[in-house]
């Protein structure tokens, strides 16, 4: 069992849960709480490491025992050491490093979301959520948004992230990919364009969706076929990015349910 927080090991995890940089030249993230570290395991995700505490429920200690049978390092760890390396209010007593897995984009694709500067973690996580309910194959985020796979963002996502291709890519590599796969593309834009369920989403396409402060920048707009907008009441001037994604993200599913 592991007692110091001065253990190489849980000095490693903290510094995966501090900083991007760590995560990217590992290849790794952190997955925490039983449902997430479940949805990694269920989905053939690898864990580099697997912490655990003597009072997990059953539940847990079945997924801790799974990954300890596909050869991963699995360790014990005192409450107290569990509770300095974890980013949550209520600790489940279960964590997990999981490695980056080499997610091939689908083909052909037909349903696309970027995130153009996304830069709340819990928005993009929240995003992401909505994003795998609505069947979305792959979410492209562009120079600016959060980290995908920093602790907030995966806590919020909710096991997103082993259903959705994701990738942070710079413009010229999106469009090329929106061009590979002729997507129609639409942005949204509060107060510009046709209303939502105007717009035809059966066909191929991409929708972005704009940063918080200032909606889809220039380069996104560059890209759109067409601008569709959300009808609000009088005064109010936009709505958060993760409901907008949600409302246009389940708009398409609306559409392609009742051709």
């Amino acid at each position: 069992m592991i007692t110091s927080t001065q253990n190489q090991k849980i000095k490693w995890v903290r510094l995966l849960q501090r900083q991007a940089q760590a995560r990217q030249d590992d290849s790794v993230f952190v997955a925490e709480g039983v449902r997430l570290v479940e949805e990694a395991f269920q989905a053939g995700w690898d864990a580099e490491l697997v912490l655990f505490t003597a009072g997990l429920s059953a539940r847990g200690q079945a997924i801790v025992k799974g990954f300890a049978e596909r050869g991963s390092a699995v360790e014990e760890v005192s409450p107290g050491v569990f509770e300095a390396v974890s980013e949550t209010m209520t600790p489940q007593g279960i964590l997990a490093v999981i490695r980056l897995s080499s997610q091939l984009l689908p083909e052909p694709l037909n349903f696309v979301l970027i995130a153009d500067e996304i830069r709340d973690p819990g928005n993009l996580g929240s995003i992401l959520r909505s994003a795998a309910a609505a069947g979305v194959q792959a979410v492209f985020l562009t120079p600016g948004s959060a980290g995908p796979f920093s602790p907030k963002v995966v806590r919020s996502a909710m096991g997103a992230h082993f259903r959705l291709h994701l990738a942070s890519l710079d413009w010229p590599a999106i469009q090329e990919r929106i061009v590979a796969s002729s997507l129609f593309v639409v942005v949204a834009a509060a107060g510009a364009g046709s209303v939502y369920t105007e717009c035809d989403f059966h066909r191929p396409l991409a929708i972005i969706i704009g940063g918080e402060a200032e909606g889809a920048g220039p380069q996104a707009h560059a890209l759109a076929n067409t601008r569709v907008n959300i009808p609000m009441a009088r005064n109010t001037e936009s709505l958060n990015a993760a409901a907008a994604a949600a409302i246009l993200l389940f708009e398409v599913v609306r559409q392609r349910n009742n051709p």
